[in-house]
C-alpha cells in the first residue's frame, strides 16, 4: 500500500472550527480498545508489534517523503537546528525506530503479573496484580519518533492512546499512524489502540486535557512551554515529563582525559535532547587544570561557555554568565560554568537550578560519589558517566514514553511499568466480615 497526504486537506484541518465531536469519538473509541486490549494475550500483542516493525522499515519511503514536508516548512518558518533534528527523519532513523519496536516485543508482559500476595488470619489470601492503565493521551512536539515509541509501549502494556502531536510534524505523523493501524489490522488486533488528532489546533489540545471521563492518564512530551501548559490546563491527571537541565560536576579528583571526554558528549553528541548537558559545575582545586582543556575542545566545535567570573580569570574562552544562565536548557552549543569550593557547595548549586532530570559526578573519590548519588534531587545520578544514558532504550526498556521528573508513580525514564497500574485480588472461601 501507498501513503500519500493532500497537503491542502491539511491546511484547512488546521484552520476549522473545532468539532468536539470528533474528538469524543476518538475518546469513545480509545476506551472501547481498552477494554479489548486488557484481554488481549502476549503472543498476539508482540506478533503486532513485530508486523508494525517490519511495516515501518517496509515504508520507509512513504515515511520520509511526508517528513520531507515538514521539513520544509519547518526550514520556512525559521525552525532552529536542534528541533530540526529532532525532527528529521533518515533510513537509519527510522530503521532504528523499528528495532525500538522489536525491542517492545521482546520485553516481558508486564500484565497480569502477582505483584505480592499475603495470607490474612482470617484465611483471606490478599495480593496486587499488574493491570494496564487504561487510556492514555500524549501531547508533544516535534519528533515523531514518539508517534512510533508511544504507541509501543503502551500497546504493549495493554493500553489504547490518544496521541496529539504537533503541526511541525502532522505530515510524518499521519503516514506513521496510517502504516501502524494497517499493521494492527492485518494482525487481528483493535487499530483504535491508537488514534491521531489531526487537527493540530491548540483548542483541540485544551479539550484532550480535560478529557476525564475517557483518559485515564495523560502525558505530554516537549518544551517547558507545552508542559507547563498542561499542566496547568489538565484535569486528567498528569505525569510532568520535565525540561532538562543537566549538570555535569567535576570534582577534584576526576580523571581529566574521561572528563574532556564525557563533556564532549553530554553537550554535543546531540543538541535537541533533554538528557544533553547544559551546565558545568567544577571544584576550584581542579579548575585551573580542567576548564582549559574542556573549554579549548568545547570552542573548537564552536561552543560557547557562560561562566562566573572565577571561570572567566581562567580561561579567556569564557564569556560572561548571567543568573538566568545557570537555569537555562539551551539545546544549543551553549553551556553555563560556575566554580565552586567544595562538594557542599556543588551539590547546592545543581539542586537549585536543575530541573530534576539528570546530572553527574566526575570523581575517584567513592565518598563524594555516595554523598552525590544520595543529595542531588534527580530523577537520574551518575558517576563517570555521560548524562546522554537517561534514556529508555539505553536502560533496557526498548523505547521510552518520556522521562518523568515528578515522583508521583513514575520517576526517570519511563517504560511498561510506568503505563501500568494495579488492582487487588482477594481469594477467600466462605469469609464473611464480623
Amino acid at each position: 500500500m501507498v501513503y500519500t497526504i493532500d497537503i491542502q486537506i491539511q491546511e484547512k484541518a488546521k484552520e476549522r472550527v473545532v468539532d468536539m465531536s470528533e474528538l469524543l469519538e476518538m475518546g469513545k473509541k480509545a476506551r472501547a480498545a481498552s477494554y479489548e486490549m486488557s484481554c488481549l494475550g502476549t503472543d498476539k500483542k508482540n506478533e503486532a508489534l513485530l508486523r508494525v516493525a517490519d511495516a515501518l522499515v517496509e515504508h520507509a519511503g512513504e515515511i520520509l517523503k511526508g517528513n520531507k514536508v515538514d521539513l520544509e516548512n519547518g526550514e520556512k518558518n525559521g525552525m532552529s537546528p536542534a528541533l530540526m533534528d529532532r525532527l528529521r527523519l533518515t533510513e537509519e532513523r527510522i530503521a532504528g525506530i523499528a528495532e525500538g519496536v522489536r525491542q517492545v516485543a521482546a520485553l516481558d508482559d508486564p500484565i497480569g503479573e502477582i505483584i505480592s500476595m499475603k495470607r490474612r488470619p482470617n484465611g483471606l489470601e490478599i495480593g496486587q496484580m499488574r493491570v494496564p492503565m487504561g487510556v492514555i493521551g500524549i501531547i508533544y512536539e516535534s519528533r515523531p519518533n514518539v508517534t512510533v515509541d508511544s504507541f509501543a509501549l503502551t500497546f504493549k502494556a495493554g493500553n489504547a492512546t490518544i496521541l496529539r502531536g504537533g503541526s511541525d510534524c502532522i505530515h510524518s505523523n499521519l503516514v506513521l499512524i496510517r502504516v501502524i493501524r494497517d499493521a494492527l489490522a492485518e494482525a487481528g488486533v483493535p487499530v483504535d489502540s491508537v488514534q491521531l488528532v489531526e487537527n493540530t489546533d491548540r483548542a483541540v489540545a485544551t479539550e484532550l486535557m480535560k478529557m476525564n471521563k475517557y483518559l485515564d492518564l495523560l502525558i505530554p512530551r516537549g518544551g517547558a512551554g507545552l508542559i507547563r501548559s498542561v499542566v496547568e490546563n489538565a484535569t486528567v491527571p498528569v505525569i510532568e515529563t520535565g525540561t532538562g537541565n543537566c549538570h555535569i560536576y567535576i570534582d577534584k579528583t576526576a580523571d581529566l582525559d574521561q572528563a574532556v571526554q564525557i563533556v564532549r558528549n553530554a553537550k554535543l553528541q546531540r543538541l535537541g535532547v533533554c538528557n544533553a548537558a547544559e551546565s558545568l559545575v567544577i571544584h576550584k582545586d581542579i579548575a585551573e587544570q580542567a576548564l582549559p582543556l574542556i573549554a579549548a575542545d568545547l570552542a573548537s566545535e564552536d561552543c560557547e561557555i557562560r561562566g562566573d567570573e572565577a571561570a572567566q580569570a581562567i580561561s579567556n574562552l569564557v564569556v560572561p554568565a548571567t543568573e538566568e544562565d545557570y537555569g537555562t536548557e539551551y539545546l544549543a552549543k551553549i553551556i553555563s560554568a560556575k566554580i565552586v569550593n567544595d562538594l557542599d557547595e556543588a551539590i547546592a548549586h545543581i539542586n537549585k537550578y536543575s530541573t530534576g532530570h539528570s546530572e553527574a559526578i566526575l570523581t575517584k573519590d567513592y565518598a563524594s560519589a555516595q554523598r552525590f548519588l544520595r543529595e542531588i534531587d534527580s530523577a537520574a545520578v551518575y558517576v563517570n558517566a555521560s548524562t546522554r544514558f537517561t534514556d529508555g532504550f539505553e536502560f533496557g526498556f526498548g523505547a521510552e514514553i518520556g522521562i518523568s521528573t515528578q515522583k508521583l508513580h513514575a520517576r526517570g525514564p519511563m517504560g511498561l511499568l510506568a503505563l501500568t497500574s494495579t488492582k487487588y485480588i482477594i481469594y477467600g472461601d466462605g469469609q464473611t466480615r464480623p
